[in-house]
């Protein structure tokens, strides 16, 4: 199967009728290898359209999700924040990628109400001179006793994870993920279980993204000092899935269901449900392929309309950014356990009864650019990032950029689509 060109099965023509609840939200060491062997050689791939457009998408019809979100700026000039985590104290560390600094953004606010932001510490080891740089950022479930953080960047060899005890140096953990101009992924995030995990990207090596040997193409789970968790799939191991091409958003519902935003080539981007030793299919297939041999995407998205960056949950209702797209889906969780999908003229395509209850409603259309990262807060509102410096944009970014939003889902309510 020609990657770009997978076979979709199964769909059901035409629109599909959906009733969408919203639901209301409450205030390894060094070197280690990844794996017990490589894995089969991909396929090559055939020649595809050029995915590396940058053009921004078309306007989409978003005033019916506008109406269903409010946001609020809660800082600005921002250099293209990419990472957040949450502190006790109620304030958020963030990471800029291209500056490789760390900001402290609130719990303080400034006359105008918007959060403080002050740098705690630069990370000089990472490297931005291409798409990597200084990435992801968890915070330590301990951070109260330990200030420790956990930050993911790139380096002139690899990307890496380390560990920091602010304002000290990063102690890395694992080294040898591969890295390149493009495809680093780089998000971190403690799960419900307490094991660190981290999306892992390609690094523009179709390859490896097949090979358990390699870190790249991966989510990987691991113990706070890098090694394998328990309970990985893979023995000895830190991967927890592969057949990744670009992964830089997860999360979890309050079931522990975990959900993976991954950036495709020219075809199709991913929201996926990711199960341990799973298959995700890159680079044989791009989107819902209807292959067994690999896990297929609960939702995909047009590049045009996508290139969806990261997820965020709050209810029953998955946020998901996208960059190109310039806009936010709202996807409806959970529904029946049917079979059933759905197909729209608007590039977007749904799995009903594989964790979607019904067609993704876009919001936010082209009102704040590019948005990146989407993360829950502990007063249940979902933080968003810009990422409008980052010059992928020809219309560059406004003098605001980059920003920092709040969204909040409005309440509960019934929303009939057609």
């Amino acid at each position: 199967m020609a990657v770009g060109t997978a076979t979709v099965r199964g769909w059901v023509g035409g629109a599909l009728s959906a009733v969408l609840a919203l639901s209301p939200v409450a205030g390894c060491a060094p070197g280690r290898a990844a794996g017990p062997g490589p894995g089969r050689s991909p396929p090559p791939s055939a020649p595809g359209p050029d995915p590396t457009d940058l053009s921004p998408g078309p306007a989409g019809p978003s005033a019916h999700g506008d109406a269903l979100v409010s946001v609020t700026t809660q800082a600005r000039h921002l250099d293209i924040p990419w990472g957040v985590t949450f502190l006790p104290d109620g304030g958020a560390l963030v990471t800029e990628r291209r500056t490789a600094r760390i900001l402290k953004v609130g719990p303080g606010r400034q006359r105008d109400g918007e959060l403080t932001v002050s740098v705690v510490a630069t990370v000089t080891e990472a490297n931005a001179d291409t798409e990597g740089g200084l990435l992801g950022i968890a915070a330590s479930p301990s951070y109260a006793d330990d200030r420790t953080v956990f930050v993911y960047y790139s380096t002139t060899t690899d990307n890496r994870i380390a560990k920091l005890r602010l304002p000290g140096r990063p102690r890395p953990i694992v080294t040898g993920i591969p890295s390149g101009g493009v495809h680093n992924g780089g998000r971190l995030a403690f799960g419900p279980d307490g094991y660190l995990y981290a999306s892992t990207g390609d690094a523009a090596r179709n390859e490896n993204a097949q090979h358990l040997d390699s870190l790249g193409g991966k989510i990987l789970r691991m113990t706070p000092d890098g090694g394998p968790a328990p309970g990985n799939p893979f023995p000895g191991s830190l991967v927890w899935s592969y057949g990744h091409r670009n992964p830089e958003g997860m999360a979890w519902d309050s079931r522990g269901t975990m959900f993976v935003a991954e950036i495709g080539e020219a075809a199709w981007d991913e929201l996926n449900v990711v199960r341990p030793g799973r298959n995700y299919g890159w680079p044989a297939v791009e989107g819902i392929g209807g292959d067994a041999r690999y896990t297929d995407p609960v939702v995909a998205w047009r590049p045009e309309v996508g290139v969806s960056a990261d997820v965020a949950i709050a209810g029953r209702t998955a946020v998901v950014t996208c960059l190109r797209g310039q806009r936010v889906y709202l996807v409806p969780l959970g529904g029946a356990a049917t079979s059933g999908a759905g197909d729209d003229v608007s590039g977007v395509r749904w799995r009903t009864g594989a964790g979607v209850a019904g067609r993704p409603v876009e919001a936010l259309d082209a009102r704040y650019g590019r948005l990146r990262t989407a993360i829950r807060a502990p007063d249940g509102s979902i933080w968003l990032t810009t990422s409008n410096r980052d010059g992928r944009d020809d219309r560059g970014p406004v003098p605001d950029d980059d920003r920092i939003l709040r969204l909040w889902l409005r309440g509960a309510g019934l929303v009939e689509l057609t």
